[in-house]
């Protein structure tokens, strides 16, 4: 499948579990420059050989877990498997339910490590909970042994035994690190959680030690500061840096310690084949400033020195004349129950030239949005600095971003950044574009919104108003507002996630039903808005639900922050009926069926400008209680018997509730001499050749 052209392409891959995988496409790479393409594809490499680090982070047991069960699915001998022996012509049904049992425990274990490599380990990418396991201990360890030991992830000395012996409790009890990021409250979220981010340190150690070092900075600012004019002052002296963004906190002998993930430190092996091919990018950068932001984060990744990474991202923002951009490194910090440690991510991108029209307006015009907004005018920036904007097209995924990516990035996280020097948005098109386009016909829509005129609104404007939706949510809503002198940024702890993405969606909410936006031509009907709240409001009332399993509660950051603005404004809209959940019968089965129905458009959007100023006022004020009971109250629990409901409803329709991506192979062509001539695109590699290539070419740790 190499450069198909539309009509001819199959974005849909692998379906397994939950997931399904898809294809996307890389519109118009062909017409890059060669100089643009290898510095593509080194961009590339140097994405891809995070992959281990995302993989560590997300569980101390995931890299031998999955390099194990790696080796079982290549290297497995079935002939010397019990179900397998003899001779099987003739045999009895004794010896054809053995063969059936191990093809059912292969296939178990098959969809067991395709969950791993989608959930870079054995957590859930989203509810966070320890996959189940769909074969038994007793075949993984006679499977286990049936493999030549020297390629099995053993330490120094172990036996085969001793390391099933380790692993088996991971994989198996659930009662053993069940999850990777557990919130909940009234634990020590440290300790519950299963993420590699700690080591012998608990909750409260974690808050006093990083407390004690954003004083100890003050303290050391105030004393720099009393012996320097403002000019011999470094511009990013005053602002705090991102405390514990890239290190593992460690207790040795009572003492606790930073290891920084840094060239010498930890995640040093993987580290220096980044460094490596950024080191290549730089050969090929577009202009100075594009080779100056490239070589300021290979000083980081050596120094590990988080105000060199701030360094770093202060000119990336400055960074706008290439084509080619990027992301690399220890970015966000939702994988962390204290929302600080940095999961690592990698994506290389190309601007969509004719789509980033869209989000140019929508930034120079930034200052009009942040002055009209309706919060609170001393919870506003006065001047907004530094908003861009740009669509673009990913031309490789990594790490946290891979197989599952988010459709649109705001950096830097940093809100003293943020606030001094602006921040750069995107949005990515040829995602969003292959997931429009396996969802057509699926007929959810059909299922699930209350009545034919909503879903005519929706195929009409529900794919416009998204993207200009996730626009305004990831240009102007986290980048607008500010923090009041004196507030820590951190305030919020294990709640400031959920709120941050409340108060960007709640941006894009008030503003999309706003005139402004049909004075700039971004859409032609004052209407269209109606699409994009409907949609909002079935999703985090119903919809969500069905990533959730029985029984359990919503758990991620951002369908949480979906399912508090929802239930919020439907509580906020209750006397007057503004949203209400209905049922209606189905007319051909007769079955009850739950749907949204919003009565009055108007006034749901003067709910989420309530919701917005009281959510900036939170944030801005650092008001951690007022966070915790908006959580606790509507982002968490569901009604089990409407979960129920949409689940049964969800799977007679046979849709995966979750997507993720098969990357492209950027393949460099070479002329006689070794020359590169060009780099062409090959969509045709599977999931699992693809899984196993990466195991393969970017293992490192």
């Amino acid at each position: 499948m190499i450069e198909k052209a539309e009509e001819e392409f199959n974005y849909l891959g692998e379906h397994f579990a939950d997931i399904q995988m898809l294809r996307y496409r890389l519109p118009e790479f062909r017409t890059l420059t060669l100089n643009q393409k290898q510095l593509i594809y080194c961009l590339s490499k140097a994405t891809l050989f995070g992959r281990d680090i995302t993989f560590d982070q997300f569980g101390k047991y995931n890299l031998r877990i999955r390099k194990m069960l790696e080796t079982i699915f290549v290297y497995a001998q079935k002939d010397k498997l019990s179900g397998w022996k003899g001779n099987i012509d003739g045999q009895s049904d004794r010896i054809f339910k053995q063969r059936n049992k191990l093809e059912d425990e292969f296939q178990g274990l098959e969809q067991y490590l395709k969950q791993v490599w989608f959930a870079n380990g054995i957590y859930h990418h989203y509810a966070c909970d320890k996959f189940v396991p769909l074969f038994s201990e007793d075949f993984l360890r006679e499977a286990t042994l049936s493999v030549d030991p020297k390629l099995l992830p053993l330490k120094e000395g172990e036996s085969v035994e001793a390391m099933l012996d380790e692993l088996c409790p991971i994989i198996f009890d659930p009662t053993v690190l069940p999850k990777r990021v557990d919130k909940s409250d009234g634990i020590d979220i440290v300790q519950a959680s299963a993420c590699n981010f700690y080591e012998g340190v608990n909750q409260h150690e974690v808050e006093a030690f990083y407390a004690q070092m954003k004083l100890d900075d003050v303290n050391n600012k105030m004393s720099v500061s009393d012996s320097l004019s403002v000019e011999q002052t470094s511009p990013h002296l005053y602002g705090a840096p991102s405390y514990g963004l890239n290190s593992t906190l460690i207790k040795e002998n009572g003492i606790i310690r930073e290891d920084v993930w840094k060239l010498s430190g930890k995640y040093g092996a993987a580290i220096e084949k980044i460094v490596y091919w950024l080191e290549r990018a730089k050969t090929y950068a577009e202009n100075d400033q594009q080779r100056r932001v490239i070589s300021l984060l290979i000083h980081y990744y050596i120094t590990g020195d988080l105000r060199d990474f701030d360094a770093y991202s202060i000119e990336w923002l400055k960074e706008q004349d290439g084509r080619i951009d990027f992301i690399n490194g220890f970015i966000e910090v939702y994988g962390d129950p204290m929302g600080l440690k940095g999961s690592w991510e990698g994506i290389v991108e190309y601007k969509d030239l004719e789509a980033t029209h869209r989000t140019q307006t929508i930034s120079t015009n930034a200052q009009w949005f942040e002055d009209h907004s309706p919060v609170n005018p001393i919870f506003r920036k006065a001047k907004v600095k530094g908003v861009t904007a740009n669509v673009i097209c990913a031309a490789m995924l990594g790490g946290d971003e891979y197989p599952a990516s988010a459709i649109g990035i705001n950096l830097p996280n940093a809100d003293w950044i943020r606030a001094e020097y602006g921040s750069k948005s995107v949005t990515i098109s040829n995602l969003t574009h292959a997931y429009d386009m396996a969802a057509k016909g699926n007929g959810f829509k059909e299922e699930f919104v209350i009545d034919e005129e909503t879903r005519k609104l929706m195929d009409k404007y529900a794919d416009k108003t998204d993207n200009l939706h996730t626009d305004l949510h990831e240009c102007l809503g986290h980048g607008s507002g500010r923090l009041l002198p004196g507030t820590d940024p951190d305030a919020l702890k294990n709640y400031g996630n959920t709120i941050e993405e409340a108060r960007a969606d709640l941006f894009g909410l008030y503003y999309i039903a706003d005139d402004k936006l049909i004075e700039l031509g971004l859409l032609d009907d004052k209407e269209a808005y109606k699409a994009q709240y409907y949609g909002y409001m079935m999703n985090g009332l119903l919809t969500q639900q069905v990533r959730i399993k029985p029984g359990k509660q919503i758990e991620e950051s951002h369908m949480q922050n979906r399912a508090l603005i929802a239930q919020w404004a439907m509580e906020l809209g209750k006397a007057d009926k503004v949203i209400e959940l209905v049922t209606r019968k189905d007319a051909t089965t007769g079955e009850e069926k739950t749907y949204v129905q919003i009565n009055d458009y108007a006034a749901l959007r003067r709910i989420f400008a309530h919701e917005l100023a009281e959510i900036q006022r939170i944030k801005s004020e650092g008001d951690f209680e007022a966070a915790r009971k908006l959580v606790e109250r509507y982002a968490i629990q569901l009604d089990a018997n409407l979960h129920e409901e949409v689940l049964r409803r969800y799977k007679r329709l046979n849709i995966a509730p979750y997507k993720g991506f098969i990357n492209p192979v950027l393949k460099p062509i070479r002329d006689d001499k070794g020359n590169i001539t060009d780099i062409v695109v090959d969509y045709s590699e599977s999931y699992t050749e693809q899984m196993l290539r990466y195991s393969r070419e970017y293992q490192t740790l």
